[in-house]
């Protein structure tokens, strides 16, 4: 490990304030310091109130920001002299420690300040650090943990034993602190949690870190236990979705809702999941308390619920039969899922959850391995766990974290989505909270978002090869699917049956009749294993119900298309899939209307272009994200009871009616 501290450009932050936001961001880059949101620091700062009072203050990290982006603002300010009374008292619960720590707050908008905030006060340096190092949690989750630090550190370090972080944690590490530390002292070790560093300056808190860590590094690498590494795993070409949509079915039966389930097509978790002892390996317990609310684990024991549900029975009975039962935890969902043939999955209500996951348990994965190869993996005690899991703080946090958005933990396939229709479709659904494969012939589908939620494929879906290849790597980012949108379509030039060639007539249907049958036969079984059952979108046509001359192929192929609609609404109803029509008319803000077009077209009816896209009962504009809303609603609540519908949406057509 090595220090990425830079003079000049340190030299940009005038203040003790930006040299910790500097600080603090040179730790976050490192995933082996830092991962998530993880990790801690802070600054004391004598500055003046309101009132000319000159006052300590401790600047903390606040929730919710990581150390890898933080700003000023990410700080917490909180006055020193009542967070040192509280250190001293014999007992103070979380709860009211949060309490505490809110009142000492002196700006009302900031975050709200870190349970380690009364730790971090205590401390008596300027700059305080810690992080959740891999090599520190490594050596001290083995057996002879705090005798290899005594052997790394000497006396160096402060080694306090593992108590859960809040106000007991703060008090035990002020006296210890008080006894044990000199001036030699460079940190303080938290057994089975990770390591502090401190100074009176920005660059010596942080380096003194930097070299910390690096001695832990170089202890393990002299054991042969630092650069572990698995053996090549056998890869399985055999397609996945029907697996992934199956797991992720009886994932979500556990938990109660609907989850998004991720591959993580890596080699690394793939040969992990292949390990001998993988199933030894993996039930030991997470690298840190910290994150044992995101990487519940099992090795695959079934594709069924029940499945799930014995195994989360059997292990509480095992190892905690003084605990709750299964039925009254927060959540027993596995987080993390390794089987020898789709490797590592993992799990959360939304991608971002899951992707955090999988970045987690890389590193566990690390942390198993050179502890093992020290002598051996010890977790904490399952009860501790269970204490961490059902801390007063995690159940507010969760109770505190309000509704959900509809959709979330739902997947969405979209076609077309590059633009108009499509494209607004794909903001409805991501705003609704789900995530969104979608697809499109057009290369800018890839970047249309960059969020954990959202993938682009190119793909023409007249294409079988294609169409199996992104189905496959679309269910592979989320697990499966919950809803389908088919909105991709053609609308040739207008061309009269007399002078209407096959190829033409061909193509047309091609993409407007064949490519929908083909994804609907694809996406039934994954749609069947919906948790909240499937729903279907077809994107129609006005001219289905009033088609005009020189629209013969393509108004064929959209009536035909619906009719395909109708039947497998009789069809899927079984299945619990429910599949309804709309029926667009005069959407301007497309790519086919351009504004050359719409002129002439306007030119054509006598009229100017705003009264041109007016032309309608109710003299109203017809808009992409009018008929995308409604797209969405259709696979919402509103329309739990409605199959085989046809809504036009067009603002009254004369025709139609």
């Amino acid at each position: 490990m090595k220090s990425l501290w830079n003079d000049n450009n340190a030299t940009q932050y005038q203040d003790a304030l930006g040299l910790r936001v500097y600080s603090s961001r040179l730790l976050g880059q490192d995933p082996n310091l830092v991962l998530h949101g993880g990790g801690n620091t802070s600054v004391k700062i004598t500055e003046t109130n309101l009132v000319g009072d000159k006052e300590e203050r401790l600047y903390v990290k606040g929730s919710g920001w990581d150390l890898a982006t933080i700003e000023a603002a990410g700080f917490t300010p909180l006055r020193m002299a009542h967070l040192l009374k509280l250190a001293k008292l014999e007992h103070l619960s979380d709860p009211q420690m949060v309490n505490e720590l809110k009142t000492q707050m002196t700006d009302a908008s900031a975050p709200s300040p870190s349970v380690e905030t009364i730790l971090h006060a205590t401390l008596p340096y300027k700059y305080v650090e810690h992080t959740h190092a891999d090599a520190i949690v490594s050596i001290t989750n083995t057996v002879e943990g705090e005798q290899r630090i005594r052997s790394i550190y000497g006396d160096r370090v402060v080694i306090i034993p593992y108590v859960m972080p809040g106000f007991d944690l703060a008090r035990l590490c002020a006296q210890r602190f008080a006894t044990e530390a000199h001036d030699d002292t460079l940190g303080m070790v938290l057994l089975n949690h990770g390591i502090f560093s401190f100074a009176d300056s920005a660059k010596l808190s942080y380096e003194r870190m930097i070299d910390l860590v690096a001695l832990a590094e170089d202890y393990l690498a002299s054991k042969n236990a630092w650069g572990v590494s698995l053996a090549a795993p056998r890869p399985s070409k055999a397609p996945i979705r029907g697996q992934m949509a199956a797991l992720r079915r009886d994932i979500s039966r556990v938990a109660g809702f609907p989850m998004i389930v991720a591959h993580q097509n890596n080699d690394k978790g793939l040969a992990f999941a292949q390990h001998p002892e993988v199933g030894t390996l993996s039930q030991q317990g997470p690298a840190t308390p910290d994150h044992v609310i995101r990487t519940k684990y099992m090795p695959m024991l079934g594709r069924d619920a029940d499945g799930f549900a014995s195994h989360y029975k059997k292990y509480f009975d095992t190892h905690a039969p003084h605990a709750k039962q299964p039925k009254t935890m927060l959540d027993p969902t596995p987080r993390v899922v390794l089987d020898p043939e789709l490797g590592l999955c993992t799990v959360g209500r939304s991608a971002k959850d899951a992707d955090i996951t999988a970045d987690i348990y890389d590193h566990t994965i690390d942390v198993i391995l050179r502890a093992t190869a020290l002598g051996g993996f010890k977790a904490l005690p399952p009860e501790h766990l269970f204490d961490m899991e059902y801390w007063d703080l995690e159940q507010a946090k969760l109770n505190q974290s309000g509704a959900l958005p509809v959709f979330a933990g739902e997947v969405a396939l979209i076609t077309g989505g590059a633009s108009g229709i499509g494209k607004a479709c794909v903001d409805a659904m991501l705003k609704r909270g789900a995530a969104v494969i979608a697809l499109d012939i057009n290369a800018d589908i890839a970047t249309l978002h960059q969020g954990k939620d959202y993938r682009g494929i190119q793909c023409d879906v007249s294409d079988g090869l294609q169409l199996n290849s992104a189905l496959e790597t679309g269910i592979a980012a989320f697990g499966g699917l919950d809803m389908l949108v088919l909105n991709a379509g053609v609308f040739p030039g207008g061309k009269r049956i007399a002078s209407l060639e096959d190829d033409e007539w061909h193509q047309v249907f091609k993409v407007n009749l064949d490519a929908n049958l083909a994804l609907m036969r694809e996406c039934h079984p994954l749609l069947k294993l919906a948790p909240r059952n499937g729903r279907v979108v077809i994107m129609g046509s006005k001219n289905v119900l009033a088609p005009g001359p020189g629209a013969a192929a393509y108004s064929a192929s959209k009536s035909a298309l619906v009719q395909l609609m109708r039947i497998a609404a009789l069809e899927w109803a079984e299945d619990g899939i429910r599949i309804n029509a709309l029926h667009p008319d005069a959407v301007f803000d497309t790519a086919i209307w351009t504004g050359e077009v719409l002129a002439a077209r306007a030119g054509h009816y006598g009229m100017n272009v705003d009264d041109y896209k007016r032309k309608n009962l109710l003299k109203t504009e017809i808009c992409s994200q009018d008929v995308a809303e409604l797209a969405a609603e259709m696979c919402g609540p509103l329309f739990a009871k409605t199959t085989a519908a046809q809504v036009p949406i067009d603002g009254g057509n004369e025709r139609v009616i």
